[in-house]
C-alpha cells in the first residue's frame, strides 16, 4: 500500500492486516559532489521501496520519504515519525536508508541500510534483476521484524 488517499482507506479498515509501515530516509546533499551522489542513492531507495510495496501489497505501508541535510538530520525526528505511526496502528516500522550513519540508532529502531546501486545507467532487465535480488535480502530482515 502508499501513502494515498484509497490505500489510507484500506488500511484503516484493515488495520490487523496492514501491520507495517516503510519509511525511506533519504538524504539531501546540495553540494557539487553530493547532489550527484545522494540524487542516485534517492532513486535507489525509492525504486526499491516501491518494489518492495508491489511484492508484500495488502501487508505494508509504504509512506513518503523523509528527507533531510546533515543539518537537519535528528534522531528524535525519526523516533518521533516512529511514535506517530504506531499510534496510528501500525505495529511495526522499519526505516530504510542508504544512508549508513542511521545504524548507529539500530538499538532504538528499525533501520534496515542497503548500500546505494545506481540504477540510472542501466538497462530495465538488469534494474529488475538487482531489484529481485535486494528484496531476497531485504525479505529476511522483515520477517524477523514481523516475528518480534
Amino acid at each position: 500500500m502508499i501513502y494515498k488517499v484509497s490505500d489510507v482507506e484500506q488500511f484503516q479498515s484493515q488495520k490487523q492486516f496492514i501491520d507495517t509501515a516503510i519509511v525511506p530516509l533519504v538524504q539531501l546533499d546540495f553540494s557539487e559532489v553530493g547532489m550527484k551522489q545522494t540524487s542516485s542513492a534517492s532513486e535507489y531507495l525509492m525504486t526499491l521501496t516501491t518494489f518492495i510495496e508491489q511484492q508484500l501489497h495488502g501487508r505494508l505501508m509504504l509512506l513518503p520519504p523523509f528527507s533531510y541535510t546533515k543539518l537537519t538530520k535528528s534522531s528524535e525526528s525519526a523516533m518521533s515519525i516512529e511514535n506517530e505511526l504506531i499510534e496510528a496502528g501500525f505495529k511495526s516500522v522499519i526505516f530504510v536508508t542508504c544512508d549508513h550513519e542511521w545504524t548507529a540508532l539500530k538499538e532504538r529502531i528499525n533501520v534496515l541500510w542497503l548500500p546505494a546501486i545506481p540504477l540510472e545507467s542501466m538497462d530495465k532487465t538488469v534494474k529488475q534483476r538487482i531489484l529481485e535480488d535486494q528484496l531476497k535480502q531485504v525479505l529476511p530482515v522483515l520477517t524477523s521484524v514481523w516475528a518480534q
